[in-house]
């Protein structure tokens, strides 16, 4: 499953990156493979989407949560 397509309150662990290029910058923010995510909040319009990871929350776009995989918690 997609960082995108979790609902509020769903927690994944990071499986891989779809793109290499934002994974790397995604990684720099401690969006480790192994890492527990969960998803916080939603904006009105559904980007930008709030994620809490490594202990702080995230902010990303749809189209950079949609390069996570996860499995589900």
């Amino acid at each position: 499953m997609k960082l995108s397509q979790l609902k509020i309150g769903q927690k994944g662990i990071i499986k891989e990156f779809t793109d290499l290029a934002i994974s790397v910058k995604l990684m720099e923010m401690g969006c480790l493979l192994g890492e527990e995510i969960k998803l916080e909040r939603i904006a009105p319009f559904g980007c930008p989407i709030a994620i809490s990871v490594a202990g702080y929350q995230l902010s990303l776009r749809k189209g950079e949560a949609a390069t996570i995989l996860l499995t589900l918690k």
